[in-house]
């Protein structure tokens, strides 16, 4: 299965939708769609080359402790939280706390996409 990244406006969405609705009541068989519509200034910024290593490495760990991507990747905590907001806007990641008994709350990161392909579209 593929996720899908489209970029586009909520009539867009909306378009799309009533396009699924439409399939429905005629009775054909559809498909589950696994789409992410973003809005085309965010696109860009999913982008880029930090953001996808992060991706990458999430898919390769599962689940991370913020502290360790902060080692693994060489970053800032102010960059990264940056990468990871981004990111769980469009369900991209799933942040979490868990208890670290002892040491109080760790932030923890996974990826909500598993190893499914990611394809990017753009319509202009």
């Amino acid at each position: 299965m593929t996720v899908e990244i489209k970029s586009g406006s909520l009539s867009d969405f909306f378009q799309s939708a009533r396009e699924t609705a439409k399939e429905i009541d005629e009775g054909k068989k559809i498909t589950r769609k696994n789409t992410v519509w973003v809005d085309s200034a965010d696109l860009v910024q999913l982008l880029k080359p930090e953001r996808t290593n992060l991706v990458q490495y999430l898919r390769k760990e599962k689940k991370v402790i913020f502290s360790k991507l902060l080692e693994v990747l060489k970053r800032s905590p102010a960059s990264l939280n940056k990468d990871l907001q981004i990111l769980s806007k469009y369900d991209l990641i799933r942040i979490s706390r868990e208890s670290n008994p002892g040491h109080g709350i760790h932030k923890v990161i996974e990826s909500s996409l598993g190893n499914e392909k990611i394809d990017f579209r753009v319509q202009i």
